[in-house]
């Protein structure tokens, strides 16, 4: 997915619910920065069981946007 196409799916959080093995995760996705060079996405999921809920397992990456030719 390109920086663009992240802008544009992410100008509100995400939230999911999702199962996986017979489990329900929450999964949260969310704009953390837009600069000028790059986009900076949080990544979160828990179980809703606690400690899981208070602090979910979590994560982040960055996609740089590409850049014109002058």
């Amino acid at each position: 997915m390109s920086a663009g196409e992240l802008i544009e799916a992410l100008r509100e959080p995400q939230n999911y619910e999702l199962e996986f093995d017979g489990r329900s995760y929450q999964v949260e996705v969310q704009m953390l920065e837009n600069t000028e060079g790059y986009v900076h996405v949080g990544l979160a999921v828990d179980d809703g069981a606690l400690p899981a809920a208070i602090v979910p397992a979590s994560d982040s990456f960055i996609r740089a946007k590409s850049r014109e030719a002058p």
